[in-house]
């Protein structure tokens, strides 16, 4: 029975993914921010357990996770938690930069430096929920995209680094999906938010399951995800 540890289980992609994997059968560790997020999430997934630590304090996640109980195998990593605040790079003050670095960069390198023993013992994988802003950036999006072209090459590092001890890397890029990030990021627009025009959870869920079931010989490095109307 395969086990998955997620970030951002408790809405949006995560959400999705977690109650698919539970589903079918597998174990999932939903990483959670505190104690009372954890309550709502168990509650939220019946059969996942749950793992605090805050993202936007990376230097504290080691601590946190040390007087906790450790999963002895992990088969998969998923990041899918993440933040976004627009604006200019005239306009955006540091501590925007910091929390959207902390949350979308540094805390996925601490949280895969930490399970990497376990993940080489398993020969698991990391998933790297991206975004198309990964890839470009555009007016407005600075600090956000900076994030995920980080975030892309830590993907791109760790694969190199890890391929003797058999781990996989994934990098998922979606286009705009439907979640509540996204309504929050057009309430930053300030444009209408019509959920119907962009991407499904459950179809960003399924590359993700794809490159999670994708057999031993072959292995999906990058995949881009875009709407499909």
């Amino acid at each position: 029975m395969p086990t998955h540890l997620i970030t951002g289980a408790g809405s949006g992609i995560g959400a999705v993914l977690a109650r698919r994997l539970l589903d079918r059968g597998d174990q999932v560790i939903a990483l959670a921010r505190d104690a009372g997020r954890a309550r709502e999430i168990a509650a939220e997934l019946p059969g996942a357990s749950t793992l605090v630590a805050d993202l936007a304090t990376p230097g504290r996640v080691s601590w946190a996770l040390s007087k906790q109980h450790l999963p002895e195998r992990i088969d998969s990593l998923v990041h899918a938690a993440g933040v976004v605040d627009l604006g200019t790079v005239a306009d955006l003050a540091p501590s925007l930069w910091e929390q959207q670095l902390a949350v979308n960069l540094i805390s996925p390198a601490e949280l895969t430096r930490l399970l990497l023993p376990v993940l080489r013992v398993s020969r698991g994988q990391v998933v790297f929920v991206n975004s198309g802003a990964g890839l470009h950036a555009h007016a407005g999006w600075s600090a956000y995209a900076a994030s995920k072209h980080g975030l892309k090459a830590l993907a791109d590092a760790l694969r190199s680094e890890e391929a003797e001890h058999g781990v996989r890397v994934t990098s998922i890029f979606p286009g705009r999906t439907a979640t509540p990030m996204q309504e929050r990021v057009h309430q930053q627009e300030g444009v209408e938010y019509d959920p119907e025009r962009f991407i499904s959870p459950d179809a960003v869920a399924t590359t993700i399951l794809t490159a999670l079931d994708l057999p031993r010989d072959a292995h999906l490095t990058d995949l881009t995800v875009r709407p499909g109307r």
